[in-house]
């Protein structure tokens, strides 16, 4: 029972205040599920992300389900399912209506400003966090711990998708059959 209010209260945490959307809540779900509880290690983590983000959905809800399932089965998976969207529910009508009201504002400007800088900075955290868990044996960034092959991945999938505009699935199907091809050869 503890465990089941505990899913519920995490992913609820994560509903409130993952503001700025799935990519925000990355490192909030990191705090919840691999720092305070131990549910999941960061390499669990940072595969859960990437399935996350594969499967249609929100990327926090993806995580709250998978989360829940893995932890207590199905009750799990719709408390914490449930949690993660109960916060929304709440607050979107009444942020709703008070944007509307202040859209026009210098407060509700600048209000904006200052989130959009703070997801900025969620998303990045979350990034780096996972580039070190990706590349690097362990997330220690050391040379003789890095899987080169997980490197030269990722910057060829980021120039190919920030300079080239291929569709990120295409990078991530590509730096998957590369792997796998290598790893298939070195085996």
């Amino acid at each position: 029972m503890m465990e089941l209010l505990a899913l519920f209260w995490s992913f609820f945490q994560v509903g409130m205040f993952s503001v700025g959307g799935g990519y925000a809540a990355i490192p909030l779900i990191q705090e919840q599920v691999v720092s305070l509880h131990g549910w999941l290690s960061m390499q669990e983590f940072t595969n859960l992300v990437t399935i996350a983000e594969m499967t249609p959905g929100p990327i926090a809800l993806n995580a709250a389900t998978f989360v829940g399932t893995r932890i207590a089965g199905t009750g799990g998976a719709l408390l914490a399912t449930f949690g993660c969207i109960l916060p929304s529910c709440i607050l979107v009508p009444l942020l709703a209506y008070v944007y509307e009201r202040n859209r026009r504002g210098a407060l509700m400007q600048g209000t904006l400003a200052g989130l959009r800088t703070a997801v900025v900075a969620l998303i990045a955290s979350a990034a780096l966090s996972m580039l070190g868990t990706a590349v690097f044996a362990g997330g220690a960034v050391q040379l003789d711990t890095m899987d080169w092959v997980a490197a030269v991945s990722f910057l060829l999938a980021l120039l190919a998708i920030r300079k080239w505009k291929l569709h990120p699935v295409l990078a991530m199907v590509a730096c998957g059959l590369v792997s796998l091809v290598i790893g298939v050869c070195v085996s």
